[in-house]
């Protein structure tokens, strides 16, 4: 039944609906882009906060502030809940400080050729894994090693040097005038 007439009254019905459509379709663009405008004009909630406390802030400017401002909240933070170290001055003033940083530890004492190798137990009185001596030392150049849990440990990292002899390492420490504390 596909005939002419029938496209005939498809297109008579389109024009139809067209027709009655066309005042409705009068001044569209102009209502839709007058829409659009008053949308634009609105700033969301968020420009207006920015535009309240911070007018004239680009974003990077507020992204470096942001920046600036996390930086110094954690220094500040760090300072109040960091405890402060002992100088090591004061140790120094005192003797020469030997140290050991070992939190597993049971026991930790030095030996050297300033006790004739006999041990010299270190303490952690806080339990932090820090274990601590102060000998009073002449000014010279001692040989020591410490000894963990009954291990020999003959190479610290705050000697001056380390010399090797009948097979295992031991530390220098220069006490005095040109040497180490």
């Amino acid at each position: 039944m596909w005939s002419r007439d029938l496209d005939d009254q498809i297109r008579e019905a389109l024009s139809q609906e067209i027709e009655a459509a066309r005042p409705e379709l009068e001044g569209l663009e102009e209502r839709v882009i007058g829409a659009l405008a008053t949308r634009l004009a609105k700033p969301s909630i968020w420009q207006r906060l920015r535009q309240l406390f911070l007018p004239g802030m680009t974003p990077r400017w507020a992204f470096a502030g942001g920046i600036a401002l996390a930086l110094a909240l954690g220094f500040i933070i760090g300072r109040l809940i960091t405890p402060s170290p002992t100088p090591l001055s004061a140790y120094a003033q005192a003797g020469t400080l030997f140290a050991v940083v070992d939190p597993g530890a049971q026991s930790v004492a030095v030996v050297g050729d300033f006790s004739a190798w006999q041990p010299v137990p270190l303490s952690d009185p806080d339990g932090d894994g820090v274990w601590t001596a102060v000998l009073n030392l002449p000014p010279g150049r001692y040989e020591y090693a410490f000894v963990v849990d009954g291990r020999w440990i003959g190479q610290d990292p705050l000697a001056d040097e380390y010399v090797r002899s009948f097979g295992d390492y031991a530390s220098v420490r220069y006490v005095g005038s040109g040497g180490g504390a």
